[in-house]
């Protein structure tokens, strides 16, 4: 299926000053960025096939989380449930050592702390996980994983629709894997 992401504006490079293309859109294909460009001339080429979805925010790559790690495996994400009793922050530390973590509660955990991640625009991790449930969590939402260390993240046709859309103070609107919209800011 395609789909026009029509944006205020396009940031085909993280970080890189001057690259943010104003009235751009991307076209995804499966899981594949298609085309990048102004809005009108997209649309045009695509519109009768595609389906358009519109954002109030800049489209850029996802962020790398160089952290994963120790955000994953060191930490515990606690259930809302449990809120009134362990807060909404991650545990460490004795905190985390007091809760006597199982398998079943590591893999829970990490299911909260990547949708977590999600939220934030995060489209790439630094590995490797050693933690077999927190593994499966990774590999099962589709976020990829790299060797530590800085990780490229440019939007270019034929590169996977890997990509987050911020609005004007940053936060995350709407995360893409592949080109399927993992989170959605409601």
């Amino acid at each position: 299926m395609l789909t026009i992401h029509r944006v205020r504006g396009v940031r085909p490079a993280e970080d890189v000053p001057g690259t943010e293309y104003a009235g751009h859109a991307v076209v995804v294909e499966g899981a594949l960025l298609a085309a990048i460009g102004p809005y009108e001339e997209l649309l045009a080429g695509y519109g009768e096939r595609a389906r358009v979805r519109e954002w109030d925010g800049v489209l850029t790559p996802g962020r790398h989380e160089p952290d994963a790690v120790a955000l994953l495996e060191s930490a515990y994400w606690p259930d809302p449930r449990e809120a009134e009793d362990l807060g909404t922050d991650p545990l460490t530390g004795a905190a985390l050592t007091a809760l006597g973590m199982t398998d079943t509660r590591w893999g829970a955990s990490a299911r909260r702390g990547v949708q977590r991640l999600l939220a934030t625009g995060t489209t790439r991790l630094a590995g490797p996980f050693t933690h077999p449930q927190v593994r499966t969590a990774v590999a099962r939402s589709g976020l990829r994983v790299t060797a530590p260390g800085p990780a490229p993240r440019l939007l270019l046709p034929g590169a996977p629709a890997d990509f987050a859309v911020l609005a004007e103070d940053g936060t995350c609107l709407a995360t893409a894997l592949d080109g399927r919209l993992v989170h959605r800011r409601r």
